[in-house]
Protein backbone atom coordinates (compact mmCIF):
# COMPACT_ATOMS: atom_id res chain seq x y z
CA UNK A 1 0.00 0.00 0.00
CA UNK A 2 3.22 2.64 0.56
CA UNK A 3 4.58 1.40 -2.55
CA UNK A 4 0.90 2.15 -4.83
CA UNK A 5 1.36 5.57 -3.11
CA UNK A 6 5.03 6.83 -3.41
CA UNK A 7 4.64 5.61 -6.99
CA UNK A 8 1.31 6.96 -8.39
CA UNK A 9 2.34 10.59 -8.44
CA UNK A 10 5.46 9.12 -10.27
CA UNK A 11 2.85 7.90 -13.01
CA UNK A 12 0.85 10.49 -13.21
CA UNK A 13 3.59 13.28 -14.24
CA UNK A 14 3.83 14.65 -10.68
CA UNK A 15 7.20 15.68 -10.68
CA UNK A 16 7.40 16.99 -14.20
CA UNK A 17 7.39 20.37 -13.20
CA UNK A 18 10.51 19.86 -11.17
CA UNK A 19 13.61 21.13 -12.39
CA UNK A 20 16.03 18.57 -11.34
CA UNK A 21 14.38 16.03 -13.22
CA UNK A 22 14.46 17.82 -16.66
CA UNK A 23 16.74 17.41 -19.30
CA UNK A 24 18.96 20.24 -19.84
CA UNK A 25 20.60 18.79 -23.24
CA UNK A 26 17.74 17.88 -25.35
CA UNK A 27 17.28 18.50 -29.20
CA UNK A 28 13.76 18.75 -29.44
CA UNK A 29 11.10 18.49 -32.03
CA UNK A 30 10.60 22.75 -31.67
CA UNK A 31 14.75 22.90 -32.25
CA UNK A 32 14.74 20.94 -35.46
CA UNK A 33 14.39 22.92 -38.56
CA UNK A 34 11.49 20.98 -40.46
CA UNK A 35 9.65 23.40 -42.27
CA UNK A 36 9.85 23.71 -45.76
CA UNK A 37 9.35 27.43 -46.33
CA UNK A 38 11.88 28.05 -43.84
CA UNK A 39 14.18 25.87 -45.29
CA UNK A 40 14.00 27.13 -48.67
CA UNK A 41 14.54 30.78 -47.40
CA UNK A 42 17.58 29.56 -45.62
CA UNK A 43 18.86 28.29 -48.73
CA UNK A 44 18.29 30.73 -51.05
CA UNK A 45 18.47 34.36 -48.62
CA UNK A 46 21.28 32.48 -46.10
CA UNK A 47 24.78 32.91 -45.28
CA UNK A 48 27.74 30.13 -45.52
CA UNK A 49 30.69 29.25 -44.34
CA UNK A 50 32.78 26.14 -44.92
CA UNK A 51 35.09 24.26 -43.02
CA UNK A 52 36.84 21.09 -43.84
CA UNK A 53 34.20 18.45 -43.91
CA UNK A 54 31.27 21.23 -43.45
CA UNK A 55 29.43 23.60 -45.15
CA UNK A 56 26.98 25.62 -42.96
CA UNK A 57 24.22 27.96 -43.73
CA UNK A 58 22.85 30.13 -41.31
CA UNK A 59 20.24 32.72 -41.34
CA UNK A 60 19.23 35.13 -38.41
CA UNK A 61 15.54 34.16 -37.43
CA UNK A 62 13.40 36.53 -35.07
CA UNK A 63 13.66 33.36 -31.58
CA UNK A 64 15.23 30.66 -30.96
CA UNK A 65 17.83 28.30 -32.51
CA UNK A 66 16.47 25.86 -35.04
CA UNK A 67 18.85 23.34 -36.53
CA UNK A 68 19.32 20.78 -39.42
CA UNK A 69 21.32 18.24 -40.82
CA UNK A 70 22.04 16.79 -43.96
CA UNK A 71 24.48 14.41 -45.73
CA UNK A 72 24.88 13.94 -49.79
CA UNK A 73 23.38 10.91 -51.38
CA UNK A 74 26.32 11.34 -53.87
CA UNK A 75 29.15 10.74 -51.55
CA UNK A 76 26.99 8.09 -49.39
CA UNK A 77 24.86 5.07 -51.30
CA UNK A 78 23.79 3.64 -48.34
CA UNK A 79 21.37 5.30 -46.20
CA UNK A 80 22.70 3.54 -42.72
CA UNK A 81 26.25 5.24 -43.38
CA UNK A 82 24.07 8.83 -44.20
CA UNK A 83 21.68 8.24 -41.13
CA UNK A 84 24.93 7.57 -39.03
CA UNK A 85 26.79 10.82 -39.46
CA UNK A 86 23.51 12.95 -39.68
CA UNK A 87 23.39 10.94 -35.69
CA UNK A 88 26.66 11.87 -34.88
CA UNK A 89 26.56 15.69 -35.99
CA UNK A 90 23.13 16.07 -34.00
CA UNK A 91 24.38 14.50 -30.69
CA UNK A 92 27.57 16.50 -31.02
CA UNK A 93 25.29 20.58 -31.79
CA UNK A 94 23.19 18.61 -28.72
CA UNK A 95 25.85 18.34 -26.35
CA UNK A 96 27.67 21.97 -27.37
CA UNK A 97 24.59 24.25 -28.13
CA UNK A 98 24.55 25.95 -24.38
CA UNK A 99 26.87 28.66 -25.04
CA UNK A 100 25.39 29.88 -28.73
CA UNK A 101 21.70 29.75 -27.23
CA UNK A 102 22.50 31.66 -24.37
CA UNK A 103 24.49 34.35 -26.55
CA UNK A 104 21.41 34.13 -28.58
CA UNK A 105 18.87 35.11 -25.67
CA UNK A 106 21.28 37.75 -24.51
CA UNK A 107 21.25 39.67 -27.62
CA UNK A 108 17.47 38.67 -28.31
CA UNK A 109 17.69 37.15 -31.10
CA UNK A 110 17.76 33.95 -33.25
CA UNK A 111 19.03 31.80 -35.79
CA UNK A 112 18.42 29.32 -37.99
CA UNK A 113 21.66 26.68 -38.67
CA UNK A 114 21.68 23.75 -41.55
CA UNK A 115 25.34 21.64 -41.31
CA UNK A 116 25.97 19.95 -44.42
CA UNK A 117 28.74 16.83 -43.97
CA UNK A 118 30.73 17.36 -47.93
CA UNK A 119 33.33 14.64 -46.62
CA UNK A 120 34.15 11.66 -48.48
CA UNK A 121 35.17 8.83 -45.55
CA UNK A 122 32.66 7.93 -42.58
CA UNK A 123 34.04 10.46 -39.59
CA UNK A 124 34.76 9.36 -36.22
CA UNK A 125 32.67 10.84 -33.23
CA UNK A 126 35.47 12.51 -32.02
CA UNK A 127 36.41 14.63 -35.17
CA UNK A 128 32.70 15.59 -35.95
CA UNK A 129 32.70 16.90 -32.34
CA UNK A 130 35.57 19.16 -33.23
CA UNK A 131 34.19 20.43 -36.27
CA UNK A 132 30.82 21.23 -34.51
CA UNK A 133 32.77 22.76 -31.77
CA UNK A 134 34.33 25.49 -34.51
CA UNK A 135 31.44 25.45 -36.42
CA UNK A 136 29.38 27.07 -33.21
CA UNK A 137 32.69 29.17 -32.01
CA UNK A 138 32.31 30.78 -35.40
CA UNK A 139 28.72 31.28 -35.72
CA UNK A 140 28.83 32.98 -32.18
CA UNK A 141 31.57 35.53 -33.62
CA UNK A 142 28.97 36.16 -36.31
CA UNK A 143 26.26 37.02 -33.94
CA UNK A 144 28.13 39.68 -32.00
Amino acid sequence: MVYNNFIAPLRRGFFSNNLFLKKKLTLGKNERLKSRKVLEMLFRQGRRFSLPHFRVLYLPAEQGLLFGVGVSNKNFKNAVDRNRIKRLIREAFRLQKTDLKKELVIKGRGLNVFIIYTGKELPEYKLVYEKVNDTLIKLAKVIS
